[in-house]
This record gives structure tokens, C-alpha cells and sequence, in this order.
């Protein structure tokens, strides 16, 4: 994004609100940069479909405007001082789950997309990014859909296609099957599986019998096999 120029020197009102009609998407811009929120603010203003209804410097002050203001969208830098745009955004959806968040920064490690996806966000884009493609991943986000920089995504897939780094296929399994299956992978015997996790043999073969459905096996050792194939769990 080319930030357009709006007189660097100048502090924007944070707080200050815009009449919008319905059509039009009420967003909050957040960034500890007055000439990043000025330029990000100045842009939504060429659109006829978002307008900016208040401006945040730090994440405590973009939650406490998200719940003042009840924003549609918000514009979330990830770096910021005090609490940062991830723990803003998990904070804001954990009070207003239907509003959309998308991330906009300058940083693009592959820990950092997957952190704010994990907590919510419905978009990663690139403050860098071209501004019709920042527009676009705007405009695909409060449609609905989720909006991720292309170099971004395309990186995220190939990673997840290779089982590189930390980003791991969603596990059909529960929490405590996998645990039970962990253990299987340790050679314990449903006995000493559910002597380690406090329930009965009982119970422990009622988890086993889910996880077979589940991954389509009929024994603990092809169950194992399929698991670690799937990255379901961790190597050791």
C-alpha cells in the first residue's frame, strides 16, 4: 500500500466518529503510527464502501473503541506497544465474535499470520501490498471470506503441502484421543494408559475405538502409522 500524504505532524482525533449510512462498512483503524492511520484512513475515504468511524494508537485503546464504537471492520496493525494486534483481536472477538478483523502490518513470518488466524482474524495483508489489492482483501473479508496477501498464502500452502514448520492439518481427533493415541505411540497397554491419565481401561478403549472410526483403521499400530503420516502427531 503507498500511503497517500497527509501532513506528517498532524495527531488524528481517535475517538472521532463518522455518520454512515447502512451500505457503508464501519471501520476502526489501528496502528501506533499517526501517518499510517492517517494514510490507511485517507484511502478508505476514496471508497464509496467503508468509512472510518474511529482510530485507535495501541491495542487496549482499539478495544476499548471497538466496544464504544461496535465497528464492522477493523484494521489491525500487528506490532504495538502495550498489547499487540494479535491479543487485540482475540480480545475484541471474545466480546464481538461477528466483528471482522483483518491484520495489516509489515511483518510476514509465516508465526505470526498463523497467530492471528488462530485468534480470529478473517485477513493478513501487507501494509507494502499495491492499495487495489489492499481494497480487495478488505472487501472479500466483510463478505465473508478470508483474505491472505498472495505471496503469504501461497508460502502458507506450500508449507502445509511439505509438513514444514509449525503449521499442522486440523486434527479430526479430540484432545484426549490424542493424548490416549500419544501414549499408544509409547507403547503403553490400555492399562497403563489409563493409569497415567487417571480413567478406567474402559474408558481408555471407548477412545481408541473413536480414534480407529475416525482415521478409518481397525488396530492401534496402523492407527499410529496413519497419525504421524498425517502429522495428527508429534514426532519424536
Amino acid at each position: 500500500m503507498t500511503v497517500p500524504a497527509t501532513g506528517e505532524g498532524t495527531a488524528p482525533t481517535d475517538a472521532r466518529t463518522t455518520p454512515v449510512t447502512s451500505s457503508v462498512h464501519r471501520t476502526l483503524v489501528a496502528d501506533d503510527h499517526p501517518i499510517v492511520r492517517q494514510g490507511i484512513a485517507a484511502l478508505l475515504a476514496t471508497t464509496d464502501d467503508f468509512a472510518v468511524v474511529g482510530q485507535a494508537s495501541d491495542g487496549h485503546e482499539a478495544v476499548a473503541l471497538a466496544e464504544s464504537l461496535g465497528p464492522d471492520l477493523i484494521v489491525m496493525d500487528l506490532r504495538m506497544p502495550g498489547l499487540d494486534g494479535v491479543g487485540a483481536t482475540e480480545a475484541v472477538l471474545a466480546r464481538h465474535p461477528s466483528t471482522r478483523v483483518v491484520v495489516l502490518t509489515t511483518y510476514e513470518s509465516d508465526d505470526s499470520i498463523l497467530r492471528a488466524i488462530e485468534v480470529g482474524a478473517s485477513g493478513y495483508l501487507l501494509k507494502a501490498s499495491p492499495e487495489d489489492e489492499l481494497l480487495a482483501g478488505l472487501r472479500a473479508v466483510v463478505a465473508g471470506q478470508v483474505a491472505l496477501a498472495p505471496a503469504m498464502a501461497a508460502r502458507l500452502v506450500g508449507r502445509a503441502r511439505t509438513g514444514g514448520g509449525s503449521v499442522r492439518p486440523a486434527s479430526p481427533l479430540s484432545p484426549r484421543e490424542t493424548e490416549v493415541l500419544a501414549l499408544v505411540a509409547e507403547g503403553c497397554s490400555n492399562r497403563e494408559i489409563g493409569r497415567r491419565l487417571f480413567v478406567g481401561e474402559a474408558t481408555v478403549k471407548t477412545h481408541l475405538l473413536h480414534v480407529f472410526e475416525k482415521l478409518g483403521v481397525n488396530d492401534r499400530t496402523r492407527a499410529v502409522t496413519l497419525a504421524l503420516e498425517r502429522g495428527l502427531l508429534p514426532r519424536v
